[in-house]
């Protein structure tokens, strides 16, 4: 059993107090309201939900649920804190801290003068930064102690939807802790010892970006599926059928595929098949905003890869693999292509590489797309990664071909690696000569 308080009694506190003391732990919940602290001395929820209410008052009952205005009584009687307070939108869009500064400065006067190691958790969606920014130093500048060492602070983002918080609690997707050191992270443990998912440990920042992610995604799927279910209607064609059968398919669509940041899409299908039903939209008089701006953003990736070529401030550009994907010879709208394409028209001296485009032996469509596109690649191809190394002072890596990986072991120190594929996948101990474009 743990002795906790939960800094704010909106929707996220009032489920947060009512869970935790139903699994056993005493719960102190903190308010700068008078009504919602009466509300939960009184056993009634301050916030409309299904069954939070009875966990209330089945909480006060028993005695493992109170609440109070008094911050420094709060963090006297617990070990461990929860800022649950609000982060609302300002007018530009930025979020407002206010309440998580308040919060923060008086938890901290009240450690000032305690002498057991308390945790601090921020549960507030907040962006990556708040924390380590925001929250520790405020904590550290009123108690005039160190985060880490005299008290443990942690972020945990809670994924809660209205109407289900109860079960979303007790059954999430994963329990993610955000932390720099072992003692917050072994205090949360404690804590959500009987909910049973994947309790994942990472970086403070991490933690605080799954959260958005994690939102702009659902949003992302809310609009993507109102885009297509507006085309289909406009055709007389079920969208909810279509979308059902989307779905089924859990090894690339609804799957962790093609979820890894990285460099611009390409191939002979995806360019092609987006086009062609934006093309189709507007035929309906539908504007798909969200489809449209697909080939925009991927468009973009490729001026983000020359951007970071062009400030190491060096000329000579080696491209390790430039066909769609490792173990092919499809050139046919290759992103990488017309990578290289923009450095030769900037002026760059580019040599390329790749094993499996041999002229000799490209036929009918790859064939006819390098006569077309790059009618001058046979006189940048290199035989040999050596080749290419040596004439090289960036060298860019375009696909996963394994043969690569040998690379940075080559490299002189006036070198630099761009990948854009991950081919190395712990980046953590390459130097200062390896960029990752997305990492």
């Amino acid at each position: 059993m743990t002795k906790i308080s939960v800094f704010g009694l909106g929707y996220v506190g009032t489920v947060t107090i009512a869970c935790l003391a139903d699994a056993g732990h005493q719960v102190i919940g903190v308010d700068v309201n008078p009504v919602k602290v009466n509300m939960i001395n009184q056993g009634m929820s301050p916030v409309v939900e299904e069954g939070v209410g009875e966990l209330i008052q089945k909480g006060r009952s028993n005695g493992r649920i109170r609440a109070t205005m008094d911050v420094d009584q709060a963090v006297q009687d617990s070990t461990l804190s929860i800022i649950c307070v609000g982060t609302p939108s300002q007018s530009n869009g930025s979020l407002d801290l206010t309440y998580v500064e308040r919060v923060c400065e008086q938890i901290g006067a009240s450690l000032a003068t305690k002498d057991i190691y308390h945790v601090v958790v921020a549960r507030s969606t907040m962006l990556p930064g708040s924390t380590e920014e925001v929250v520790i130093p405020i904590l550290e500048r009123t108690s005039g102690k160190k985060a880490g060492i005299d008290f443990g602070v942690a972020f945990n983002p809670e994924f809660l939807r209205e109407g289900s918080s109860i079960k979303d609690f007790y059954d999430p997707p994963y329990t993610v802790v955000g932390a720099d050191s072992e003692k917050p992270v072994q205090a949360l443990r404690e804590l959500y010892a009987m909910i049973n998912s994947q309790f994942l440990v990472t970086p403070i920042k991490v933690a605080e970006m799954v959260k958005y992610v994690s939102n702009i995604y659902h949003a992302l799927k809310v609009t993507f599926a109102n885009e297509i279910g507006n085309i289909c209607k406009q055709q007389n064609i079920d969208s909810h059928q279509v979308m059902d059968v989307f779905i089924k398919d859990t090894k690339l669509n609804i799957s962790s595929a093609y979820l890894k940041p990285g460099f611009a899409f390409g191939g002979s299908c995806l360019p092609k098949d987006l086009r062609a039903l934006i093309y189709h939209a507007r035929q309906l008089d539908q504007e798909p905003l969200l489809l449209r701006s697909i080939l925009e953003s991927n468009r973009r990736q490729v001026d983000v890869a020359y951007q970071m070529i062009k400030s190491t401030q060096r000329k000579q550009v080696g491209v390790l693999g430039f066909s769609f994907k490792a173990g092919t010879d499809d050139l046919r709208e290759s992103p990488i292509v017309e990578l290289i394409e923009q450095l030769i028209g900037k002026g760059y001296s580019v040599r390329v590489y790749d094993r499996n485009v041999s002229l000799a032996n490209l036929q009918g469509a790859n064939k006819a797309y390098i006569e077309k596109e790059i009618p001058h690649i046979a006189s940048l191809m290199c035989d040999e990664i050596d080749d290419l190394l040596r004439n090289s002072e960036v060298v860019v890596i375009g696909n996963k071909s394994e043969e690569f990986r040998k690379v940075l072991n080559q490299l002189h120190d006036d070198q630099t690696v761009i990948d854009l594929v991950r081919l190395w996948e712990d980046t953590r101990s390459l130097n200062g000569q390896y960029q990752g474009i997305s990492w």
